[in-house]
């Protein structure tokens, strides 16, 4: 109910009715006869800076709008929010003898309107950070609404005014209108959502791209009589898209690219390492290439033999590598360096409390291999019992840990290697028969150097460059004397022979000339030649005898192209084995060399 009330010249209330009761909570009986200015804000008003008292301007016969005028109960401080129409009160004669207002509390709507104003403003700034316009049309599309964010959206200022359908769609590119216009036709004829996605082209040249959704809006007779929908601007998101599509197809193209060189990679590897030292265009040596490459994929057991220094390792490598397990473990195990009494350990390895000093379990290098190759060097040198197990492992393909209980399964391809004649081991009754022929499934010999003379200038070649840069020299000449040395010599130690004089040459070089003692290379020059079937063929004695004459000879030097193992023609780690398995106290050549 609004409040009425009127006053005569002097200000004096005259009427206070029922409605000024409830907006002021004050009977009539106590207003009636007072001053207005004791209680009615609108007698000062505020109109910008200054202030304005409504009632001479009644009195001098104007009306009076005040609105949103604010009241504060004194006795507690509750605001309310007025409005007031104010106009003269005249007599029969024209003349002004008061006033007369009619009050309303607006506290209601204006606080209604304060937080339209700011849904309205919150909506804006969510559409402005979202990207995201709003619009709305009949479906005769002659009367659009567009957001502040919509106007923008499409290129266009929101202070231009109302916009026509086709200044819209004059924004929409040209290969997407029918898109756009059939947006809103599968609105209005098909009566629900619609979604579509559109490219926008603007004035400037730049292309946004919008994702439209559309939905219909119903008169009382289910008729469709508008369009309303939103338009997000997906410009960013379509970029991003694009430019991580474009990123997972430059790191496709890296990963085949990468991918190939890999190939590559691992066939220049292959050709530069795997018959690495293996140098030579002679006939036997292309002999034992071709089986190496026809037995490689076979899988099948292969029993290398051959002199020591001749490279079987190398070659079981090369097999290893032209495997279908060549991404699995390659393990070597030299049998003639491990004592008789652990090589069981080290091949099938033991439990916790096995034997004396078995404080945990360790594994063995079946186990290790399992699925790849294991290379047994120097496998006549195994001890009986070791054979019989390693002949369950070929025949069954499982195995016991020492002081194990439990078969082990394993897959594990085996290559085997030997400097002696295992043919005359079997009749001599240090090696089971049945355990050749189950290695020697397919035999590869590997000739001596002395057999292969065609590959002695190709392999200097070769090791003067590998020696040479790894001394950081450069050598660019080899006297013809000295090559006609290496081919007169008949190399007793092979290729690891070869390899010693040549390592050991390009040290003591000077310059750019690749020169060598002719001693070394003389026939009848002293060396601790080995017989054909190595340390393990001779009987302890004499086996101490060589080892400690070429322990003197080099001073206790053991490792090293001039120690005492290349003199010997031997592994660094097998001199080792049989220096402690003999109780020879090395370090003795030392003290005796330095007196």
């Amino acid at each position: 109910m609004d409040g009425i009330l009127a006053f005569d010249r002097e200000g004096r209330y005259t009427i206070w009715n029922t409605g000024m009761e409830k907006i002021f909570g004050i009977r009539k009986e106590e207003r009636l006869g007072k001053h207005a200015s004791e209680l009615c804000p609108f007698f000062k008003l505020v109109d910008g800076t200054t202030e304005k008292n409504c009632y001479p301007a009644v009195l001098a016969g104007k009306g009076v709008i005040a609105s949103d005028t604010p009241y504060v109960f004194p006795d507690s401080g509750r605001k309310i929010s007025l409005e007031g129409h104010f106009s003269p009160l005249r007599d029969c004669v024209n003349n002004v003898i008061g006033g007369l207002a009619i009050i309303r509390d607006v506290t209601a709507r204006k606080k209604s309107a304060d937080e339209l104003r700011r849904s309205e403003a919150y909506l804006a700034e969510a559409q402005a950070l979202s990207h995201t316009g709003s619009y709305a049309h009949d479906v005769s599309r002659e009367n659009i609404y567009l957001s502040e964010e919509a106007y923008r959206t499409f290129g266009f200022e929101p202070s231009i005014g109302a916009l026509t359908y086709e200044q819209v769609r004059g924004r929409v590119h040209p290969e997407d209108v029918h898109i756009f216009e059939a947006c809103s036709e599968e609105v209005i004829r098909g009566k629900k959502r619609s979604r579509s996605d559109f490219r926008l082209l603007l004035p400037d040249g730049a292309i946004k791209h919008i994702h439209c959704v559309s939905r219909p809006a119903f008169d009382s007779s289910g008729e469709v009589v508008e369009v309303v929908g939103t338009n997000v601007d997906v410009t960013e998101q379509y970029q991003a898209n694009a430019a991580l599509q474009r990123a997972f197809e430059e790191i496709k193209r890296l990963k085949d690219e990468l991918y190939r060189e890999n190939l590559a990679l691992k066939e220049e590897i292959d050709d530069a390492t795997m018959f690495e030292e293996i140098v030579g265009t002679s006939e036997v040596l292309r002999r034992v290439l071709v089986q190496v490459s026809k037995v490689a994929p076979a899988d099948s057991t292969v029993l290398i033999t051959g002199e020591t220094g001749t490279g079987k390792e190398l070659v079981a490598r090369a097999i290893h590598r032209r495997s279908q397990r060549s991404s699995k473990a390659f393990l070597s195990v030299n049998c003639a360096a491990i004592p008789p009494t652990l090589i069981g350990s080290e091949l099938f390895g033991h439990e916790k409390g096995a034997f004396t000093g078995a404080t945990q379990r360790r594994l063995g290098r079946f186990e290790l291999a399992d699925g790849g190759t294991l290379f047994l060097d120097e496998v006549g040198d195994l001890p009986p019992e070791t054979q019989i197990a390693l002949l369950r492992v070929l025949q069954e393909h499982e195995f016991e840990r020492i002081g194990g209980a439990q078969p082990i399964g394993v897959n594990v391809r085996i290559i085997a290697a030997t400097n002696r004649d295992l043919k005359a081991a079997i009749r001599a009754g240090t090696f089971r028969d049945d355990l050749f022929y189950r290695l020697n499934v397919f035999p590869i010999a590997v000739p001596p150097l002395r057999d292969r003379k065609d590959d002695i200038l190709l392999l200097v070649e070769y090791l003067i460059e590998r020696y040479a840069s790894k001394a950081g020299k450069k050598i660019n000449h080899v006297p013809r004397r000295t090559l006609e040395l290496f081919k007169a010599y008949d190399w007793p130690g092979n290729v690891r022979e070869l390899q010693n004089v040549i390592e050991r040459a390009v040290i003591l070089s000077e310059g750019d000339t690749f020169s060598v003692d002719e001693s070394w290379l003389s026939p009848d020059a002293p060396r601790l030649s080995v017989t054909e079937g190595g340390l393990a063929r001779l009987d302890p004695e004499r086996e101490r005898k060589l080892i400690e004459a070429a322990l003197t000879q080099t001073r206790g030097q053991i490792a090293g192209p001039s120690g005492a193992a290349a003199k010997l023609g031997i592994p660094r780690s097998t001199l080792e084995t049989k220096i402690r398995k003999l109780g020879i106290a090395k370090h003795q050549f030392k003290t005796a060399s330095s007196r």
